[in-house]
């Protein structure tokens, strides 16, 4: 567990380090992308500089140092979310990608008419929008778990519509318009009690707070470099290798096959076959990078850290007038979602920008989310690990001349 302050992770991180507006940065969008810390930005310059070079088909010096960093890097992310092998992590270009590679593949390769897909109320559109496309092809029905007013899964529901009709279940970790943490480990269990396979879009739950996805029996596991403190264009889907291994290829290319003729191609195995053409190789490094800066702080430090944060932050908000919190559910990452009476949204984020405060407004992707609390948008504070509490009162001081504006 790390010994350094929040303060002094803080100042690890360049760009927190200037002034927007007259005004010290704080910046707490971090559930749309994390800011990078020196170490990662080092890694980055330090490959283009000293050993770029592309990867798997070089037999020269720079081409076997990029692909050693390139594939050490797998084995950082199957023992950051504690995969069984290194052989179950395929790189991808972040969740969305992910999620589509599993629907396109296992999907059409298995869902067929009449069969069911269970996804939740609280889905990020990445989530939604390729079962949708995939049911629609194949016939298959698209079943929604609802939640409440609290922003929770309704359990009950759930388990209602579980059948042996059900053939995927697809939840989201921690709900980026939300915050709310979902009790995947239970959900990916009933799933295969079943015989469903399940997914879980771990998006918003990589960079806060432990993740075992043997203990929490999934069958894949999605998450994105640029929200772990690492680059955009980057990020992994773990799966079941049994599972992979009978996929058919989402994409056709180089570095895919074992043979190509003109007759009949012979596809590699996984990891390889998901993995068409000249990958990200700059920021797949660099994102074993940010997973080495998380690990040496900590998930369980990371997760006190923030939850603690996440506590103030929900008191101070409650203490302001007019506002409403958005999803209070009992187990939440941090995310603080709002409203105010007397100001829309993207009026809130455009008047705490002039204080040097960054949040989000709008639908975040999660447009389901808002016509169920019957709102068009939320502004949105979400937290990371170098957030303060000072961070937090120069939000509410923000949101008080707001609230004197309007």
């Amino acid at each position: 567990m790390s010994t350094l302050s929040i303060e002094q992770i803080k100042e690890s991180f360049p760009v927190l380090q200037q002034q927007v507006h007259g005004k010290d940065l704080v910046y707490m969008d971090n559930a749309a992308t994390t800011q990078k810390p020196q170490v990662v930005l080092d890694c980055l310059n330090n490959f283009y500089c000293k050993d770029y070079a592309t990867v798997h088909r070089g037999a020269y010096l720079l081409s076997e140092k990029a692909t050693s960093l390139f594939e050490a890097v797998r084995g950082k992310v199957a023992q950051f979310i504690n995969a069984q092998k290194e052989k179950e992590i395929i790189y991808v270009k972040g969740t969305t990608e992910a999620i589509n590679l599993v629907a396109n593949s296992w999907g059409r390769k298995n869902l067929k008419e009449g069969d069911e897909v269970l996804i939740s109320a609280m889905e990020h559109h990445a989530n939604i929008v390729p079962w949708q496309m995939v049911c629609e092809d194949v016939g298959a029905v698209l079943k929604v778990i609802p939640m409440d007013d609290k922003g929770e899964l309704i359990m009950e529901e759930f388990y209602a519509l579980l059948s042996e009709r059900t053939k995927f279940v697809s939840v989201v970790h921690v709900s980026n318009a939300l915050g709310t943490i979902n009790p995947v480990k239970e959900i990916c269990q009933a799933a295969k009690s079943v015989g469903a396979v399940s997914l879980v879009d771990g998006a918003q739950s990589t960079a806060h707070m432990k993740v075992d996805v043997q203990d929490m029996g999934c069958d894949f596991f999605a998450f994105s470099s640029h929200k772990i403190y690492g680059p955009s264009g980057a990020g992994a889907l773990y799966g079941r290798y049994e599972l992979l291994k009978a996929m058919p290829p989402w994409q056709g290319g180089g570095d895919m096959i074992y043979t190509v003729s003109f007759e009949k191609t012979e596809y590699a195995d996984p990891p390889a076959r998901f993995e068409a053409g000249t990958p990200a190789i700059t920021e797949i490094i660099g994102m074993g990078a940010a997973i080495d800066y998380l690990s040496s702080l900590g998930m369980d430090f990371v997760a006190e850290k923030e939850d603690e944060l996440l506590r103030y932050g929900t008191a101070a908000l409650k203490e302001i007038e007019g506002l409403r919190l958005i999803g209070e559910a009992s187990k939440k990452a941090g995310v603080l979602s709002f409203v105010l009476d007397k100001a829309h949204p993207h009026d809130i984020a455009t008047i705490v920008d002039g204080e040097g405060v960054s949040i989000r407004a709008g639908h975040h992707c999660a447009q389901p989310v808002m016509t169920r609390f019957n709102i068009p948008a939320t502004a949105r504070a979400s937290l990371a690990i170098y957030n303060t509490k000072k961070d937090i009162d120069a939000l509410v001081r923000a949101l008080r001349i707001v609230n004197d504006i309007f």
